[in-house]
């Protein structure tokens, strides 16, 4: 463990207790009105920064300038929850029915808080760093928000740098790819309108879930028989409504669907099929439909020199082996991406060790990490503001 992750693991008490009120406290995307004066309470304990909050509604962003450096940085790390039931049974388990930290957001958040402590205290560095605390990354919502609210006019950085804890990946081990790392993604909601009715009396109904459950079966053929096999791309059908009773035809079915894609062409071909086959699909069993689009992804592209740079400041911090180059890359999405459309800089992602996938109902944010991320935060800083 480097010279920095040790102090910070040596001091991490307060890591842990911002970590797990977030955690009993989890508020969904663009909802975040309590965490976001929690975190900036905290900022102003440590008594360094200015703070200029309700940035894209509930965003934060917390500056401390040191020396006379012209150069800025930016950190940012992200603070909502999902609309998930927790089946873990920590103390600290979410408190709200239904909503829960099951990403890691609230890690990511306090492994921020603790490297801001940290920098408040030793100022080891000699220019700017921004530190961005963002709301809304679950829907897509919180950068683009942030980004149109001035962000970077507002508050100027030459890079920008994000982070993840991935499970599965070898516990507090780095890894950074130059280039396309994660997915675009669209989050659509379908609807389909048929006729309710009795079970038992199906000739005077027009039943939606049959055909919705012809689209799905459609929809899932997009992908096999039209991307590339060199290409990645995946359409998730992730809910099906309809209906409360055995006994009953539904009236109308929800289809919610995030699909994910890797190149512009392909991204227009699968939604433009989506389009179509639930346009025929339900106009076949003769219902109508109607298409709800989300706000679009983007695909999430590494600088490649600021990459070489983080990558270079993490091995000096923590040694080559604890760091992973090229790493992989995801189909999951990030919002992050339209920061990186705005300014260079990186994502990388933090390996959190055996343990349930985020987004999971048993996922856990592995606690170990904590002093890790801070010291990356950290180091980054020292790094590249010498």
């Amino acid at each position: 463990m480097n010279t920095i992750a040790k102090q910070l693991e040596e001091d991490a008490a307060p890591m842990k207790e911002w970590f797990e009120h977030m955690h009993r406290n989890p508020e969904l995307s663009m909802q975040e009105a309590s965490t976001a004066d929690y975190i900036a309470e905290q900022l102003r304990g440590f008594g360094a920064y200015d703070i200029v909050t309700g940035v894209g509604k509930h965003g934060i962003v917390a500056t401390l300038k040191c020396g006379d450096g012209d150069k800025a940085i930016g950190l940012r790390a992200d603070f909502d929850a999902l609309p998930i039931q927790e089946q873990n049974n920590f103390p600290y388990k979410s408190t709200k029915e239904g909503i829960s930290h099951l990403c890691g957001h609230d890690g990511h958040t306090a492994m921020l808080l603790g490297a801001a402590r940290y920098l408040a205290r030793t100022r080891n560095f000699n220019g700017t760093v921004r530190l961005i605390f963002q709301p809304g990354e679950e829907t897509m919502e919180g950068g683009p928000a942030m980004i149109k609210d001035g962000l970077f006019e507002r508050f100027p950085v030459d890079a920008v740098f994000g982070m993840h804890n991935i499970p599965g990946l070898e516990e507090g081990k780095f890894y950074f790819r130059p280039g396309e790392m994660m997915a675009a993604v669209d989050n659509w909601e379908v609807e389909i309108v048929g006729k309710g009715g009795h079970g038992g009396i199906p000739e005077l109904t027009i039943d939606p879930v049959v055909a919705g459950a012809s689209a799905v079966m459609a929809i899932q053929s997009i992908v096999s028989r039209n991307v590339a096999p060199a290409h990645r791309a995946v359409v998730t059908i992730g809910a099906f409504l309809a209906g409360n009773a055995g006994n009953v035809v539904a009236n109308n079915a929800i289809l919610r669907l995030s699909v994910r894609t890797t190149t512009p062409e392909d991204r227009e071909m699968v939604l433009s099929n989506i389009r179509r086959i639930v346009a025929h699909q339900a106009e076949s069993f003769g219902c109508t439909s109607q298409i709800r689009e989300g706000v679009p992804g983007a695909v999430l592209v590494n600088d490649a020199g600021e990459t070489e740079k983080a990558v270079r400041i993490a091995q000096a911090a923590f040694g080559e082996d604890q760091v992973i180059y090229p790493g992989p890359s995801f189909l999951a999405s990030e919002d992050f991406a339209f920061m990186l459309q705005e300014k260079k800089g990186t994502y990388c992602f933090l390996g959190s060790g055996p343990g349930k996938m985020v987004h999971h109902p048993e996922y856990y944010f592995n606690e170990n990490l904590l002093p890790v991320g801070a010291a990356y935060w950290v180091a980054l800083t020292e790094g590249y503001l010498r």
